[in-house]
């Protein structure tokens, strides 16, 4: 990881090609034939928010996490030209100084992320949120997982959240403080249950209850704010699909929630920001990828039981944290 200093206060990052071919396209995009997929000398998972996994989850983050793409140097140059041309006609907007001043000073991002530094993921979520989903800040993209993420990595304790509301607006706050939770609710798998079961009659949710990861203080959102939340979960998600062979990949529960938030929001009639994608059906061979005997046997494994897995780790780093994942939808009469 590289550590964000004084120095580099800017925030300015220079974004890998998966990234800047996400921002360009307005989507995330399965790069098979385009990259070569290699095994990372000197991977080390403690680096990394998932950290603290072990047992087989831990098996199934390395055999994803412990992998680079190693792009074709044409599609390399094309990918360079577009995002080049893109940037030229709709620059990211500057990111607000005295965020970026309270990120070095107030905050500890040395172990947000796993594919190079927590910076270049913040960036990335912040600038591809501000083209494709201009009707809103994207600074609730900036600082998605500031208040905690989905491994019980904090950036900042509790005590220091009155100071970070000082800076943002209440739209933004709102959003900032409940993005950790509706994140952990996607995972233990009843929040989008009941959304899914109740298609008919959405236009009558009314709020969601839940609880702050952070501290585990109670929260509310309406429904509209709801939707806007799920949307940039939706943008979210893009910076954590595989670079190549979707197929093979089916099985990454990440993989499986995008899908399955993607299509409740399009059957909904709520998908705001724009988000294209086109998940796999048929099980094809990796093209440009050698997987390792673990990975060759998860890869045959039921989504169902990847998901219940992921599902199981939730509920553990929950309980460590002193959170509560209940909620509560209320809906109109």
């Amino acid at each position: 990881m590289t550590d964000i200093s004084t120095e580099s206060a800017s925030l300015k990052a220079s974004l890998n090609h998966q990234r800047r071919a996400a921002i360009t396209h307005g989507g995330a995009v399965d790069h098979a034939g385009r990259v070569t997929v290699e095994r990372m000398v000197g991977f080390d998972m403690t680096r990394t928010i998932f950290g603290a996994l072990t047992g087989v989850p831990k098996m199934f983050m390395t055999e994803k996490l412990a992998k680079e793409p190693v792009w074709h140097a044409a599609d390399a140059a094309a990918v360079d030209e577009a995002y080049a041309a893109a940037e030229a006609a709709d620059p990211a907007p500057t990111i607000d100084q005295r965020l970026v001043d309270f990120m070095v000073s107030e905050c500890d991002f040395s172990m947000e992320h796993a594919d190079g530094t927590f910076l270049e993921h913040l960036v990335f979520c912040h600038d591809y949120a501000a083209r494709h989903y201009p009707q809103h800040s994207p600074n609730v993209a900036l600082l998605h997982s500031i208040l905690g993420t989905a491994t019980n990595t904090f950036a900042m304790e509790a005590s220091k959240i009155p100071a970070l509301n000082e800076l943002l607006t209440e739209f933004e706050a709102l959003h900032v403080e409940v993005f950790p939770s509706t994140l952990r609710l996607f995972y233990e798998g009843s929040f989008l249950d009941e959304l899914e079961a109740n298609l008919h009659r959405l236009d009558r949710l009314e709020t969601l209850h839940l609880h702050r990861v952070i501290d585990n203080e109670p929260l509310s959102i309406d429904a509209e704010n709801l939707w806007i939340n799920l949307n940039f979960h939706l943008m979210h998600f893009v910076d954590f699909m595989p670079a190549a062979n979707w197929s093979t990949h089916r099985a990454d529960p990440l993989l499986q929630m995008f899908r399955r938030l993607s299509d409740l929001l399009d059957r909904a009639g709520k998908r705001e920001a724009t988000v294209d994608v086109t998940f796999p059906t048929d099980k094809v061979d990796p093209v440009g990828e050698d997987r390792t005997l673990f990975g060759r046997i998860s890869g045959l494994l039921p989504a169902s039981v990847t998901i219940k897995l992921a599902r199981k780790s939730i509920l553990e780093y929950s309980e460590a944290a002193g959170h509560d994942l209940s909620y509560r939808i209320d809906w109109a009469d």
